[in-house]
């Protein structure tokens, strides 16, 4: 049976995070939540940052990098067009900033890639499945 791009993402890391209730969601919410853990792990190493836990702040910047990631191979480059090229490109600069949040334990890298993201959920969120 053929499943979408997103929706083979998004179960993947759905079972990365072994919650067998995220299966039942549509594509539409599951990529939602991808942008809500997200926001989260960003928010998580902001707050690792301020305590002086590197070790944490490392492991929720890296869970944020893994995100993007199945972000990205949710988009259809195909039939996404220009807005999907667009998004590439930008989850891309999000993914090199969160490394530099990383290496130079920058709160203000964190709260720009957040906003960022903030700004694409809220446009993803407008959209009815």
């Amino acid at each position: 049976m053929y499943m979408p791009a997103n929706r083979r993402a998004a179960n993947r890391y759905a079972d990365v995070l072994n919650n067998s209730n995220l299966g039942e969601e549509s594509p539409h919410r599951l990529i939602q939540m991808l942008m809500e853990g997200f926001l989260t792990r960003v928010n998580s190493a902001k707050g690792a940052i301020i305590h002086g836990d590197m070790e944490a702040k490392g492991r929720y910047i890296s869970n944020a990098i893994a995100i993007v990631g199945w972000l990205n191979a949710s988009l259809n480059l195909d039939s996404g067009g220009d807005l999907a090229v667009n998004l590439r490109n930008l989850y891309s600069y999000i993914n090199v900033r969160l490394l530099e949040a990383s290496i130079e334990k920058s709160q203000e890298k964190l709260d720009e890639v957040a906003s960022l993201m903030r700004e694409i959920k809220e446009a993803w969120d407008a959209i009815s499945e």
